[in-house]
């Protein structure tokens, strides 16, 4: 199954440099993480405050859901939570 991406809220996780958001299959919401080095792969113009991690998801977005639900349907039942770094664009 596909996972949606109804709930356009992100934030950035300043303790690890990596942006969190979430996904839902069907009832189930399923957090990923994008990866600071994938964000600078994806949009090489930002900049390293938290604005700049934001906007770099923002313009990625849809590249970035693509990712997340590859490694979704990849992954193992029962995982509800996924880091994508940059080897996975």
């Amino acid at each position: 199954m596909r996972l949606s991406f109804p709930n356009p809220s992100r934030s950035f996780d300043a303790c690890n440099s990596r942006v969190l958001f979430w996904g839902y299959d069907g009832a189930i919401e399923v957090s990923f993480f994008v990866e600071a080095e994938a964000l600078k792969l994806l949009c090489p113009e930002m900049d390293g405050a938290e604005t700049g991690f934001l906007n770099a998801f923002d313009t990625a977005c849809n590249r970035i859901h693509e990712v997340a639900n590859k490694a979704y349907i990849g992954g193992s039942k029962g995982a509800y939570g996924y880091t994508l770094s940059a080897d996975d664009f």
